[in-house]
């Protein structure tokens, strides 16, 4: 007789962090395929969840924010008038109305995810994944988010890198645990062949997810290409691009407006130093971060991978909502001397000359290449998060994997 299949749900606030839970719930059904999982996504339309058919409980809404209302209040205006209060509060009763019918709930983001399964009255286990001590050297454990990592209801507190883990634990919240980035667990190469000559560097242009900011950052990025070849012979630096099919759809009407000419999945310009051009790819996301020497990032998480593998980051601000200068400023803070941010507002045409310096600079830099390699591996911590947080589920779920 088999025994009885366990309920948990996940309730996530951001793109990010769905994307976080899913990796954890592609190895809880590798390790206990008996399982019933059902998600609540706060932010966005879940995708991440809907790729692995997992089913939804409660209505979702892209707000024009696109999450990141956080980074400018002006933006909260844009979604209260989008109905975000509406939504919120539909979502709320989703998740009270099915959390009687679980075993375990797990909130992975900040304040809001985890408000939500405090006031379930369940168990749940905390993944505070958005979170970090190494912004301003401790996390400041404020009134609504302490209450819902003290509470006994909580029974565990997994965190992104060991110096959160460990600064938690000085705190008094002995629970705090280091779980990791779990999307770091599928970033094996694959093989791709990305036409690479094995003796120049290679620059990885990661322009980011969202349409229609990351044509924008990927526009700003083409204009930095063509200052670089101004101080790098277009004969002695490459450039890959890892794209999101959709941004690839685009790429003709990109070249178009830019000037470039587009050939299949390459842009090319023709300089006084030569021809430069960049070849895009979709599906190749883990082969470039493996294989490039640095990363012009637009990114957060994709940014956050790279770091992890030991590469460096330039980041040049763009429009937003979300790579600002405040984004990248932070970003830089939770990165330390792997990030080196150029200009502190949207990108002029100056501060691209002196991103395209910092670019030559750094790719001739050995000794910070290699620096780079261990602080990025040692901020992050090692790869495996998506298995110990499966397991800790599992283990308090009681069930035999």
């Amino acid at each position: 007789m088999s025994s009885p299949s366990k309920r948990i749900l996940f309730i996530s606030n951001g793109h990010g962090e769905d994307n976080h839970s899913s990796y954890v719930i592609e190895t809880l059904l590798q390790l206990y395929p008996n399982l019933e999982l059902a998600a609540m996504p706060i932010v966005g339309e879940g995708n991440a969840y809907r790729r692995l058919n997992i089913p939804i409980i409660g209505p979702t809404q892209n707000m024009p924010s696109g999450g990141f209302s956080y980074i400018n209040r002006l933006r909260l205006l844009t979604d209260l008038k989008a109905g975000l209060v509406g939504l919120t509060w539909q979502q709320l009763q989703a998740v009270w109305q099915y959390a009687p019918s679980c075993d375990l709930i797990m909130a992975t983001g900040d304040t809001v995810s985890q408000g939500f399964a405090y006031s379930t009255g369940y168990p749940y286990v905390s993944f505070i994944s958005c979170l970090s001590a190494l912004y301003e050297g401790t996390l400041k454990v404020g009134p609504f988010i302490g209450t819902f990592l003290r509470s006994p209801r909580c029974l565990g507190v997994f965190t992104r890198d060991p110096y959160t883990a460990k600064d938690l634990k000085q705190q008094g919240i002995g629970k705090a645990l280091f779980g990791g980035i779990p999307s770091l667990d599928k970033l094996q190469p694959t093989g791709k062949d990305l036409q690479l000559k094995a003796d120049s560097p290679m620059v990885a242009l990661l322009p980011g997810s969202r349409l229609p900011e990351a044509v924008r950052n990927f526009k700003l990025q083409l204009n930095l290409m063509l200052e670089i070849v101004k101080v790098i012979s277009p004969e002695k630096i490459q450039f890959r691009a890892a794209l999101v099919p959709k941004l690839m759809k685009e790429l003709t009407t990109i070249a178009d407006s830019e000037g470039w000419e587009c050939e299949d999945n390459k842009l090319s310009y023709k300089t006084e130093q030569g021809r430069v051009e960049v070849i895009c790819y979709s599906d190749a996301f883990n082969d470039i971060l493996h294989n490039c020497t640095l990363m012009l990032g637009m990114a957060g998480l994709a940014v956050d991978q790279g770091i992890a593998l030991g590469k460096p980051v330039i980041q040049v601000p763009g429009e937003g909502p979300q790579f600002t200068y405040e984004f990248a400023e932070a970003q830089t803070r939770l990165i330390g001397s792997c990030a080196q941010t150029i200009g502190t507002g949207p990108a002029t045409s100056e501060t691209l000359k002196e991103a395209a310096k910092c670019v030559a600079k750094t790719v001739a830099d050995k000794a910070y290449l290699k620096e780079c390699e261990t602080e990025g591996k040692e901020r992050f911590g090692p790869p495996g998060a998506s298995e110990r947080i499966a397991e800790f589920l599992l283990f308090n779920l009681r069930v035999n994997n």
